[in-house]
């Protein structure tokens, strides 16, 4: 590690946003006595930043931009780390390039140090924490060690020292850490491909790409400089043209194994992990193990409970049409679905095309998504009587319920950004799961 840092201590660093990764790259510099120039740039205050900022006050390094972009600042560095969740735009990339600031990201710099050369890296529109899990559930019953990290919501500079040069690390990779890479992990698999995250969902949160193309290409970045040696494994769905990889290419479909998960979609998440297990070594009672011990992830399709003989599903993660579709395609109950939210530049004609076979009603949670998706419904032929527009998730469980007959299936798939309503997705679950609950 210690020369790639030395070499760092050259550059004047700017650090965009202080999310999870920014800040946990952050304590590992200090920790190791980095000397190099660090500027950190959130929009946010000291007071909101709260205990990120407490830990890292009193840094010498650190030199803090807080409360204003001050972007115009950052023509004094030399190499700028960007947070994933921090948009920068196309104009302002053209100006760092001409002004030969280079920039890259903390997953970047991860690639960079990992101890390990057995790094598997995971993406995809939607599967992709299933699926990284699913491959450590494996490996594990294999008798690896692994490390889970990334989009999942642990950042992997968190376990960095404790990676052994044999332990095997698997990240979950979004589309906005992939953006700036420039290094791709061993075994990268791409779990599926639809349009998603093209339009600023979040208020806060302009982050989004400007094009499908945009979106397609920063995926790809998970092959782009793989070698001879390296494993790309991808869905035979994605029917996309790909560039020619190094690498050798295998495809997957579907597993029948025995699993505690629910769906078709599913089938696939596990098929791309025993592809992974079987390239590198894992028997297959060991891959079997695996699959069986693993209970699911929480707000994707996850089995709440079962209350009067109606059964609760909470699909919060599912904040596209594509995800939603995923999810009605899994029941073959009568399904009451609990959809809408912000809008994140979908289209919903197809989403209700499945909804008019594979549900009974629809409970639409409020947002400027909202129409979009009940005037689709309605082109669709949805009788409008089947249709509940409610405004808070008390209001929505009570409108699920009315519907509601024993035998009957109450899912949560809302195919929309959670903002406005909610925090985030985890916060819209939770609601869904304490309504649930309570009620």
């Amino acid at each position: 590690m210690k020369p790639i840092l030395k070499k760092l201590e050259s550059e004047k660093i700017a650090l965009i946003g202080l999310g999870s990764e920014n800040y946990a790259l952050l304590r590992f510099l200090i920790k190791h006595k980095f000397k190099g120039a660090l500027t950190v740039y959130d929009k946010a205050s000291a007071k909101e930043l709260g205990a990120r900022y407490k830990t890292l006050k009193k840094a010498k390094q650190i030199t803090w931009r807080l409360g204003f972009p001050h972007y115009n600042e950052i023509n004094n560095s030399s190499l700028i780390l960007r947070s994933p969740g921090v948009f920068v735009s196309p104009a302002l990339r053209k100006k760092l390039a001409r002004a030969k600031i280079k920039i890259s990201c903390p997953m970047q710099l991860f690639l960079e140090l990992c101890p390990s050369n057995h790094t598997i890296g995971v993406t995809g529109t939607k599967g992709k924490g299933t699926t990284s899990s699913l491959i450590k559930a494996i490996l594990e019953k294999g008798g690896k060690k692994a490390w889970l990290g990334g989009n999942i919501g642990i950042a992997p500079f968190e376990f960095i020292e404790k990676i052994k040069k044999k332990d095997w690390v698997i990240l979950e990779l979004s589309s906005f850490q992939l953006e700036d890479i420039l290094q791709s992990p061993h075994i990268a698999v791409f779990t599926n491909f639809s349009p998603e995250h093209l339009a600023a969902a979040d208020p806060h949160n302009d982050n989004y790409h400007v094009s499908l193309q945009k979106y397609w290409q920063a995926k790809l970045n998970i092959f782009a400089f793989q070698k001879k040696n390296d494993i790309a494994i991808i869905n035979q769905s994605i029917r996309r043209p790909l560039p020619a990889l190094a690498s050798k290419i295998i495809r997957f479909a579907s597993s029948d194994l025995p699993s505690q998960l629910q769906g078709e979609h599913n089938k696939e998440n596990i098929a791309a992990a025993v592809a992974v297990a079987q390239n590198i070594g894992i028997n297959a009672k060991a891959i079997s193990a695996g699959i069986l011990s693993f209970k699911g992830l929480p707000y994707r399709l996850e089995k709440i409970t079962v209350k009067n003989g109606v059964t609760y599903y909470n699909d919060s993660l599912a904040g596209n049409p594509s995800g939603a579709m995923t999810a009605l395609k899994a029941f073959s109950t009568p399904v009451i679905l609990l959809a809408g939210g912000a809008d994140k530049g979908a289209r919903f004609n197809a989403l209700a095309k499945l909804a008019l076979k594979k549900t009974k009603a629809i409970v639409l949670l409020s947002g400027d998504a909202t129409p979009k998706l009940k005037t689709a419904l309605i082109k669709a032929g949805y009788n409008k009587k089947n249709i509940r527009l409610v405004h808070n998730m008390p209001q929505a469980i009570a409108a699920a319920r009315a519907f509601a007959k024993p035998g009957d299936t109450i899912l949560l798939s809302p195919a929309c950004a959670s903002f406005g309503l909610f925090k985030n997705y985890k916060d819209r679950g939770d609601q869904f799961n304490d309504c649930v609950r309570k009620g």
